[in-house]
């Protein structure tokens, strides 16, 4: 029983970082690659911003690594024109404000110890230190190494000793060997929170020395992992092909087949541009057997045969070739290629020809078809295949499965069974499902039973059908702030019903962060936050695997319960200042010199039918392709070399629908929206006055007040930065001017449900996702146009504006259209004065659920502030003086006012 627990315990010693949200390196992990684009020396890019002290734009390098899937950011300032300790300081700071950047670990690059420290000393979380080494002798080493441990950071060792840096097999086992020893023995360093860069050199230069360069890191990182217990293993795989720069297409297959035998042979981290990698499987052989030959030092006369058939390989565009010859093949490869290409042309004849093979139809499923479905969830888990590739699986799969019913219920066999049956709702007052409807398709691509509840699912009905379907695990989604607090309703009457079922979180709005501090104390059996489908097959497996399960459970309940610790006493040592403090610390405007530009269309105007064909050069497709789990920024993702191929399919896919959609009107747009004479009111009110019918604007009688609520940070600020509310953009009434703003409403979504229910109807899940997806970007789409319009033909402030989409994207116009419950307003209650003051339901049909929801689901709305100052901002976390203050301007209840902003009360 002793051994028993020291292996539980050794087992949880694996690699642990974190920004925002926590990054955990275990042996099940793929490869974690670090973002490169943010180092001075790697990106030319880059360092002319840092140069040029535009640190926004080096700022939005940052955001492009993070949403191009880097899971570490790496960050260096080393240059001989840059004050490097300043650089890296305000570069630190500027990403810790900034919450979809700083929510991955940091890696604070350099090779000046002084810019290291500056850098531990800004940085939130756990973040790796690159690099430290012996090339300066013992004492420094472990001076070094005993700061890093003390600012609780991970560290990079490099292969570096007094007298070189280690350049062959022998080298690089003997300073791994003597690092490891003196950071463990001596410096008491955490073995796991050391990093081994093992030297990456070039292949293929044509000097005989350099012909073992990548055997000998691949077999050094081996020796490692197998001698020097819980450590890792690093390194910069792009000088690996550094030989061939100016032939992407061969560097590309080089750094492919290095990490293939690399991680093999232990690498867990790397530092690899994605567009630099081909898909391994996807190499030509012809390629594949030269590059093998070179990268593992096969024949002699290896490089030479390289560089010939080099100067007949070209990048081209992947052209698709109809080829019949799988048709040849076994039937098990027929079904099997069919599940995983998602090509449905031949299924049914293969499925009948299965039929008649077995004894029982139930076998196809549970032997052809399962088959399948098991190499494309080996694919998907590897990174070989992507989720609209799974999606279209599950199409095929359905399909199958329809054809083989009726057969099974002939026989009427009460036998077979699912792995589990697992009931997914979003919850009350939610109309979001996209995320949802892909979990549970990659759910039954694995043979788990799915109970979709649907949308706006009170928590009753999701306890009753529980119930009802003796189901195993139960699923929320939410996209709106207030589902977070229907999951709390749901866990604590589940907790009071003595529920034992698991319960998984997932949607655009909850976070690990929540569900470990709100969700989980509510209930005592497992609570896990599930962020994406990839995530969802391994962990329900987890959860219903009697050997597992306790285990997984209880490192689950203690990892939630430490994060919480942890966040809390986070929490406390922020500062927060009195309400009316942050009042006298507003955002103040001139009003004096500020120009005001008159709307030149006051009043309410609406749009029945939109033309969406004027919506498609307005289309910003980069979240579209994420809704999907596929990351990257478009259009430079459908080049990409590892989801490039599949995204540019998808998005063909996409273009096909929107053409039948815009074609055929089979979507309906409306919109509306008002320009109002307004004024702020008491700090932090905006009160807008707007017309009782047609009646003359000038008449007192026909002038009716409707007043928004804004919200005001309450952070204590740096001195000079102001605590920002939206009602500092328009203009005091004591200054006795005349200010304006807008609202809106828009929707793209009439027809969008009866159009996925059809898909539904015929096993389409591939389709009725992408009308959805299609729908929302529309939605977004028609937002961004009907802004512009207002900006250059209704209110004519900027009248000269000539933007691309690319910039409209960026926001680069003036002005701003927040929306409430977004970070400058969270407040979704003042949908209801928007839906007052502009009558949107009765116009344009849009309603709000109870949530505050908007229905149809591909919907937008906000506001328009003109203001030349405006921007956007996050209110962040408010005090319980503010809650009051609100729940008092809003005549409504405390109870009712804390039930809206639960998620920015501070604790």
């Amino acid at each position: 029983m002793m051994d028993l627990d020291i292996s539980r315990r050794s087992a949880k010693r694996v690699l642990k970082l974190s920004g925002l949200e926590p990054l955990v390196v275990t042996p099940e992990s793929n490869f974690i690659n670090v973002g490169e684009r943010t180092n001075v020396a790697g990106s030319k890019r880059f360092l002319r911003f840092i140069k040029n002290g535009d640190f926004e734009s080096a700022l939005s390098i940052a955001r492009e690594q993070v949403e191009g899937g880097a899971q570490i950011l790496d960050v260096n300032m080393d240059d001989g024109l840059i004050d490097g300790k300043e650089a890296m300081v305000r570069f630190l700071n500027l990403i810790m404000a900034e919450p979809d950047i700083a929510k991955i670990p940091i890696m604070i690059d350099s090779s000046k110890w002084e810019i290291i420290e500056a850098g531990l000393q800004v940085v939130q979380g756990k973040c790796v230190v690159n690099s430290i080494s012996l090339k300066d002798g013992e004492d420094t080493f472990i001076k070094q190494a005993k700061l890093i441990k003390r600012y609780g950071a991970a560290v990079i060792i490099m292969a570096f000793d007094e007298i070189g840096q280690a350049d062959n097999y022998e080298r690089r086992i003997e300073i791994a060997k003597r690092s490891y020893d003196i950071l463990v023995d001596t410096v008491g360093f955490p073995a796991e929170d050391i990093i081994f860069d093992l030297n990456i050199f070039p292949v293929a230069t044509g000097m005989e020395e350099h012909r073992d360069n990548a055997v000998h890191f691949i077999e050094a990182t081996r020796w490692v992992r197998e001698n020097l217990p819980y450590c890792n293993v690093s390194g910069g795989v792009s000088n690996v092909s550094f030989s061939f720069r100016g032939n992407n297409a061969i560097r590309e297959a080089m750094h492919s087949v290095f990490l293939y035998h690399a991680i093999k042979a232990g690498m867990n981290l790397g530092i690899v541009n994605p567009v630099m990698l081909e898909v391994y499987d996807d190499i030509p052989k012809n390629l594949l057997e030269h590059v093998e030959d070179v990268m593992l030092n096969r024949r002699a006369d290896a490089t030479e045969r390289l560089l010939d058939l080099s100067t007949t390989i070209k990048q081209t565009s992947k052209g698709k070739v109809v080829d019949n010859e799988w048709r040849k093949g076994p039937l098990q490869d027929r079904i099997t290629r069919a599940l995983v290409k998602g090509v449905d042309e031949f299924i049914l004849e293969d499925i009948e020809e299965a039929r008649k093979s077995v004894d029982r139809p139930i076998e196809v499923i549970e032997t052809f078809l399962m088959i399948g479905m098991n190499r494309v969830g080996d694919l998907f888990g590897s990174g070989k295949m992507f989720l609209p590739q799974v999606v279209k699986s599950a199409r095929v799969m359905k399909k199958a499965v329809a054809y083989l019913l009726p057969f099974i219920e002939e026989e009427k066999d009460e036998n077979s069974s699912s792995a589990g049956k697992i009931l997914l709702a979003t919850v009350k007052g939610d109309v979001h499902d996209i995320g949802k409807n892909i979990v549970g398709v990659v759910l039954a691509c694995n043979n788990y039973e799915i109970i979709d509840l649907g949308v706006m699912v009170p928590p009753e009905k999701i306890i009753s059908e529980a119930k009802k379907h003796k189901v195993d695990i139960i699923g929320l989604s939410g996209l709106i702030t207030p589902s977070l607090e229907e999951m709390v309703i749901l866990a604590k009457e589940m907790q009071r019903q003595k529920f034992k079922l698991p319960l998984l979180i997932g949607g655009a709005t909850t976070s690990r962060a929540h569900t470990a501090v709100k969700i989980d104390p509510h209930y005592e059996n497992a609570v896990v936050h599930v962020n994406d489908a990839s995530r969802a097959v391994n962990i329900v497996s987890d959860l219903l695997n009697q050997k597992k399960s306790r285990t997984f459970v209880d490192e689950l309940k203690n990892n939630y319960s430490e994060f919480r610790t942890k966040f809390l006493e986070r929490q406390v040592t922020k500062t927060y200042i009195p309400i009316e403090k942050a009042r006298s610390n507003k955002y103040k405007v001139d009003w004096k010199t500020t120009a005001i530009v008159k709307p030149k269309q006051l009043g309410i105007h609406q749009f029945d039918d939109f033309d969406l064909s004027i919506l498609v050069d307005y289309i910003d497709w980069s979240p579209f392709f994420r809704s999907w789990d596929l990351f990257g920024k478009y259009p430079q993702i459908l080049t990409d070399d590892i989801v490039g191929e599949q995204a540019t399919e998808l998005f063909n896919d996409a273009q096909e629908m929107l053409s039948e959609l815009v074609s055929k009107k089979l979507l309906k747009a409306k919109a509306v929206f008002g320009l109002f004479k307004a004024n702020t009111i008491n700090d932090d009110d905006i009160e807008v006055m707007h017309l009782n019918g047609q009646a003359d604007l000038e008449s007192s009688d026909a002038i009716k007040h409707v007043t928004f609520r804004t919200l005001r940070q309450q952070a204590k600020k740096a001195e000079g930065k102001p605590n920002y509310a939206l009602a500092d953009f328009i203009a005091p009434k004591e200054e006795n001017i005349e200010d304006y703003m807008g609202a809106f409403c828009v929707c793209t979504g009439f027809g969008t449900e009866e159009l996925a229910s059809e898909y539904e109807k015929n096993l389409d899940d591939y389709n009725s996702i992408m009308v959805k997806a299609l729908s929302d970007r529309l939605a977004e789409a028609l937002a961004e146009y009907l802004h512009q319009t207002v900006r250059k033909e209704y209110w004519c402030y900027d009248q000269g504006e000539s933007l691309t989409n690319e910039e409209l994207i960026k926001e680069k116009y003036n002005g701003i259209r927040p929306a409430p419950g977004y970070p400058a307003c969270p407040d979704h209650l003042e949908k209801e004065t928007i839906w007052q003051l502009l009558d949107v339901e009765n116009r344009i049909g849009v309603k709000l659920t109870e949530s505050l929801a908007m229905w149809p689901a591909a919907s937008v709305s906000g506001y328009y502030f003109a203001n030349e100052k405006a921007r956007y901002f996050g209110v962040g976390k408010i005090k319980e003086d503010q809650l009051i203050d609100f729940a008092k301007r809003k005549n409504i209840s405390i109870n009712k006012a804390r039930k809206w902003l639960i998620t920015n009360l501070a604790d």
